[in-house]
């Protein structure tokens, strides 16, 4: 199944519900960053939840960025999504490997580390970005994310998510989002349902892997409280946004000194993005333009 974001209320509109199924993007991240499968799980995660939260904003070029920092081996987990369904990110240290958990599951709260911060950072495009950060709650992302969304954005919120990886790749990749709206907030009853309902399903990841589909799942736990799902749902890739001109003016900005050393003993450049692992050269020639370029400013 392709990935994708889908769109759903239930109980008159006093919930709201948004499901990503992300298998593909999260293997294309384990792909580029040669992720271990505590990382891919981590990161998976963390790419989920930032499709999530950018799911309720409403300008086009409008993004969140996810930042957990914490003791754990991993160290820095970034995650950047838009509303356009775009994804990207990367931990610090992608080799790290661990026993899994009692379950048998990578071990994700043991290497992100209990004691840190989860920082949100949500850009419209405009303005001053808004921002919020939070301690970590348990390390495993689903539950710091939650509990952000309680006490930074005073919504009650549940967030589920899982990676399942076996020696092929990602098998199973997703999340679920499922949040009281505030004409709601004050029902105790039905926030005492869903409450019941998120803590009495089994593992989010172990459903996607063994086939069960966004839907099936939000019918499993939504379809008795007037459940509709939107329709058209939106398509989710891992997408960076780098470019060979955005690497032109990063080296432009080394200075003509450095460029010329840069083509006396390499005949070139190369960079690699920190965000997506692309790879880019720039060759002599393409060297010699940017520093006529430079010459051409400073007599300007």
């Amino acid at each position: 199944m392709a990935d994708q974001l889908i769109r759903a209320t239930a109980a008159e509109g006093g919930i709201r519900a948004v499901g990503v199924m992300t298998t593909q993007l999260t293997q294309e991240a384990r792909r580029r960053h040669k992720l271990s499968d505590v990382a891919v799980a981590a990161l998976g995660r963390t790419m989920s939840a930032s499709l999530l939260l950018a799911s309720s904003m409403k300008q086009p070029q409008a993004r969140v960025t996810i930042r957990v920092r914490s003791e754990g081996e991993l160290g820095l987990i970034f995650a950047d999504a838009g509303t356009d369904g775009t994804v990207r990110g990367y931990v610090d240290n992608p080799n790290v490997q661990l026993p899994p958990n009692a379950d048998g599951e990578p071990d994700i709260a043991k290497a992100v580390g209990h004691e840190g911060f989860l920082h949100v950072l949500k850009d419209v495009g405009y303005g001053q970005p808004y921002s919020s950060t939070v301690e970590l709650v348990t390390g495993a992302i689903n539950e710091d994310v939650s509990y952000y969304l309680s006490s930074s954005e005073q919504t009650p919120s549940a967030l589920l998510s899982g990676v399942y990886v076996d020696r092929t790749g990602v098998t199973a990749a997703g999340g679920l989002l499922l949040q009281i709206m505030p004409k709601a907030a004050r029902d105790d009853s039905l926030i005492a349902v869903l409450e019941s309902r998120v803590s009495g399903l089994s593992s989010f990841g172990r459903l996607l892997n063994e086939g069960k589909s966004l839907e099936e799942i939000l019918q499993d736990v939504l379809g008795d409280l007037s459940l509709e799902i939107l329709p058209k749902p939106q398509t989710l890739r891992f997408q960076c946004r780098c470019s060979f001109d955005r690497v032109l003016g990063a080296l432009k900005m080394l200075g003509e000194a450095e460029l010329k050393d840069m083509i006396v003993e390499d005949q070139g450049a190369e960079a690699i993005c920190h965000f997506c692992a692309e790879v880019y050269h720039a060759d002599s020639n393409q060297l010699e333009q940017i520093i006529l370029k430079l010459k051409a400013e400073a007599i300007a």
